[in-house]
């Protein structure tokens, strides 16, 4: 057991998922949740996803061992400044955010007396639907999750927040901050912040039901993103907007290049351009088996 009572602040895919894989793993005594509907908090407990919950957050993280903050980012400083000091001395905290610069920011100036046990992570899994009710325990087997220890983290603290994904069937890797953030900004917050936009025209064109109506597989597969939280992902690249800018700016140059071929009837360039993509997306596949 790597923790005796676990407090899980905010209940969604992720929180939920987590708390799930804990319990099935026998890896904490008792997980209690937080949240703003206690609806799905009763329901999580009737579920099993979660022993018990509390409306109020500090009630709902005293006496634990371990604090996982998995929240929208925007609510991350004003969250860990009301628990800081209700918390137990050695109680580790830890997070699962997709930008990890403003997290370490925020942990600075609201958990200065505990920086030895806060330990920075994001788990990178997750799906397009949200809430507790989309949560399952196997979400983070065979996925990666990142940690970005600080200078001061105590290196007990960050083993045990190793442990725990480990034990929810992830595999864990150590990134700076910086990086961390410059490589989600590409993979991920990047592919966001396009398939928001497209849909977001095609849903203006006119004509738009027809549009959708003949849409294939394949555009299905490409957009399925769109159905995530956009609070969630709102938050996300205003959070990591100086890396995001960075790969959005090189994109712009890709997509303006491709826009230069067609236009001049290049196919060889097109031709380049689809080669080398496939083979990088082929050699992915090969790689993870997706």
């Amino acid at each position: 057991m790597l923790a005796e009572n676990v407090s899980i602040i905010g209940l969604g895919l992720i929180g939920g998922s987590l708390a799930r894989g804990l319990k099935r793993a026998g890896l904490c005594n008792t997980v209690r949740g937080y949240g703003r509907r206690e609806a799905a908090l009763q329901q999580a407990v009737e579920d099993g996803v979660i022993d018990d919950y509390s409306l109020d957050l500090r009630e709902a993280v005293a006496g634990a061992d371990l604090v996982v903050l998995a929240t929208p980012l925007s609510t991350t400083e004003a969250l860990m400044r009301e628990i800081s000091d209700v918390l137990k001395p050695e109680c580790i905290i830890t997070d699962v955010g997709s930008a990890k610069g403003v997290v370490v920011a925020a942990a600075r100036k609201a958990l200065a007396g505990r920086l030895a046990y806060f330990v920075p992570a994001h788990p990178i899994a997750g799906t397009e639907k949200s809430g507790v009710e989309a949560s399952f325990a196997e979400l983070f087997e065979n996925h990666i999750v990142i940690i970005t220890p600080l200078t001061e983290t105590d290196r007990g603290a960050r083993d045990t927040v190793a442990a725990l994904w480990r034990g929810v069937g992830a595999t864990v890797v150590d990134l700076d901050v910086e990086h961390h953030d410059e490589v989600l900004a590409a993979t991920s917050h990047l592919p966001h912040v396009l398939v928001y936009t497209l849909i977001d025209c095609l849903a203006q064109m006119q004509d738009r039901n027809e549009i959708f109506t003949y849409a294939a597989g394949g555009f299905a597969d490409f957009t399925r993103v769109a159905s995530s939280s956009p609070e969630m992902w709102r938050d996300i690249c205003i959070a990591n907007k100086a890396s995001l800018l960075a790969v959005l700016d090189r994109f712009e140059k890709h997509l303006h290049g491709a826009r230069e071929a067609i236009a001049a009837g290049d196919g060889g360039r097109l031709m380049d351009v689809f080669s080398r993509a496939k083979q990088a997306r082929d050699a992915f596949a090969r790689n993870t088996g997706r």
